[in-house]
């Protein structure tokens, strides 16, 4: 007769643990389901990723980290969530194939800069206006982001070329200006009174109050001429030297709204 077989050794449990020398099988198992809890709650809380060590050093001595991070990996592998490596070290991430879910689009706000509202308010009191022609009413030259933050937003397009030397690109207001200013048309734009009793042309008399009565004279003057021409090189000279001043702002450059400027093709 043969002798039977010895039993075969049980299987050993990914996630095991150093046991006192008399703690039975139950307690064993707690022992291990507890180390796996820590390791996933430590995992679940980190900012980072987090490497065998790490864990290793707060779980304590006598878990084994290897057979717990299998055991977790295994668990989450089909869940929305998945315990990845990446790096050499583990961290939870959402499963990939769930990546879509967690896109969202955001407005971004972005204040306009100084430049931006001067320029879009010549183009929108003088168009069609060339990059030169806004560059001499400015006063200052003006950068080409400028013009392309503008553009990029949709509020200012290119209105075709000026028929003179050199043919430059002329720029105009777009019907999304209108949309987003509340304008029912260009017609509808501020004009010089509205602009004075709503306070925005202040900078323009404390101006003028620097550089003496004779430039309010002379503005006054260009505000009666009957050529309209005159009347726009005029005024676009006096937002000059409010430019100049340092107090150009919205309103001053709308001040110039009522005449074309020189050689400008209608609208």
């Amino acid at each position: 007769m043969t002798d039977p077989s010895p039993d075969p050794e049980p299987p050993r449990s990914e996630c095991s643990s150093t046991a006192s020398p008399g703690a039975t099988d139950p307690d064993a198992a707690s022992e291990r389901m507890e180390a796996v809890r820590r390791c996933e709650a430590l995992l679940f809380a980190a900012e980072t990723p987090l490497s065998v060590a790490d864990l290793a050093q707060r779980l304590g001595a006598g878990v084994d980290v290897a057979a717990c991070l299998a055991r977790l990996e295994a668990d989450y592998a089909d869940r929305g969530i998945n315990l990845v490596r990446v790096g050499g070290r583990w961290q939870f991430r959402t499963a990939a194939d769930l990546a879509h879910l967690m896109r969202r689009e955001v407005d971004e706000t972005r204040k306009l800069s100084r430049a931006g509202v001067e320029t879009l308010a010549i183009v929108a009191y003088h168009q069609p206006v060339t990059r030169a022609e806004i560059e001499d009413i400015r006063g200052v030259s003006i950068s080409k982001g400028t013009l392309d933050v503008l553009l990029a937003a949709g509020w200012i397009k290119p209105r075709g070329r000026r028929q003179t030397p050199g043919r430059p690109l002329t720029y105009g207001t777009t019907d999304a200006f209108l949309v987003d200013f509340g304008l029912d048309s260009l017609d509808a734009l501020p004009g010089l009174a509205d602009l004075k009793a709503a306070g925005l042309l202040d900078s323009v008399d404390a101006a003028f109050d620097r550089l003496g009565p004779d430039a309010a004279d002379d503005a006054d003057d260009a505000d009666d001429a009957d050529d309209a021409d005159d009347e726009a090189d005029d005024e676009r000279d006096a937002v000059t030297e409010t430019s100049h001043q340092d107090e150009a702002t919205l309103g001053d450059l709308a001040a110039g709204r009522r005449g074309p400027a020189p050689g400008q093709e209608g609208s």
